[in-house]
């Protein structure tokens, strides 16, 4: 059972039915890459600061919390909904690509206690993991994670922990190669990183299919029909005793709330999302190309009516959280009542 700070740092970043709606913009380095692609002018990191600025401002009214960076995103935090959670995010972005293993990389100027300190009520970490790496490889990222877990457990402050599978074997996670690999890729790494010694109190998880390759979504080539795919999204659920969410990947905004109603269908007990660039990432370049207030009027329309649709799936998809982190329903009472 969690302690009583991380109930309390979990309810304030969910809604008052225990479901996470969670905006994600701790993007950096492919953030600079949108906004410097979209823009004859060099933004630099006034830009990037900026545009996590104006989400913050527009879209936290409709979000639990936001999931930001202490490089860039500390003064979006500031300008959130007086409503909203904050995670922040304690990982390096990106990973050395010409390294093997994509090694996970601490922000060597903080510490969980700073981030703590600046606001956050939960930590995330992004753990790239292939369950059929080299083992020397994924004992480091092992211990690396048991180091984070025990670090944020002597804070007493939640931690979420991000898995991106990806398989040493094949660069592009977008092939039908991949696609047939991934459900494995996924569940395997849900269940280790559900044991105990990690400490992880949230799950922030693909979707174990991918969803251009399942029949029914797609006029191509399908990896699994919609039976198989099915039966993924319950094994994954099934994988963990621990609360889960998904998150969106960079698909569209209409893919990944049809993939939330088929999880749903599927069985699956998820807890909400952390949902980034397919809520804002079409609001880039009007910021980039015609300034701030262009900008933000894209997401005052277009990313404002992103966000509402996916809160109305969430709704009729998502499963609280309440019971996977208290025992009886009284003891839930007592947990969560203000």
């Amino acid at each position: 059972m969690l302690t009583k700070n991380k109930l309390s740092a979990l309810k304030r970043l969910s809604d008052e039915n225990g479901i996470i709606g969670a905006l994600a913009i701790d993007q950096r380095g492919s953030l600079k890459k949108m906004i410097a692609a979209a823009s004859s002018n060099f933004v630099g990191d006034e830009g990037i600061v900026r545009f996590k600025e104006l989400v913050s401002e527009e879209l936290t009214p409709y979000a639990t919390s936001i999931l930001l960076d202490p490089e860039y995103g500390l003064p979006a935090a500031k300008v959130r909904h007086s409503d909203a959670g904050l995670l922040v995010a304690y990982e390096k972005t990106g990973y050395d690509a010409a390294a093997v293993g994509r090694l996970p990389d601490l922000l060597t100027e903080w510490s969980v206690r700073r981030l703590k300190e600046a606001g956050a009520d939960a930590i995330k970490f992004l753990l790239y993991y292939d369950v059929d790496e080299d083992e020397k490889i994924n004992d480091y990222k092992h211990v690396y994670m048991e180091r984070v877990g025990s670090e944020c457990a002597a804070e007493d402050i939640p931690f979420f922990l991000e898995i991106v599978t990806y398989d040493a074997k094949y660069d592009d996670v977008a092939s039908m190669e991949y696609a047939k690999a991934k459900p494995h890729k996924v569940i395997e790494a849900m269940r280790e990183f559900s044991k105990p010694q990690y400490k992880v109190d949230v799950l922030k998880v693909e979707v174990p299919v991918d969803m251009n390759f399942v029949g029914g979504f797609t006029q191509g080539e399908t990896a699994y029909s919609q039976e198989a795919a099915a039966a993924y999204f319950k094994e994954q659920s099934e994988a963990t005793k621990l609360p889960f969410i998904f998150l969106s990947a960079g698909v569209s905004a209409e893919l990944f709330q049809q993939t939330l109603a088929f999880a749903k269908k599927s069985g699956s007990a998820f807890n909400g999302v952390l949902c980034g660039r397919a809520t804002w990432k079409n609001g880039v370049a009007p910021f980039a190309e015609n300034g701030e207030e262009v900008g933000r009027a894209w997401l005052k329309d277009t990313g404002k009516k992103n966000i509402q649709a996916l809160n109305l799936v969430l709704k009729e998809t998502a499963t609280s959280w309440f019971n996977k982190v208290t025992g009886s329903a009284d003891e839930r009472f007592l947990c969560f009542r203000d």
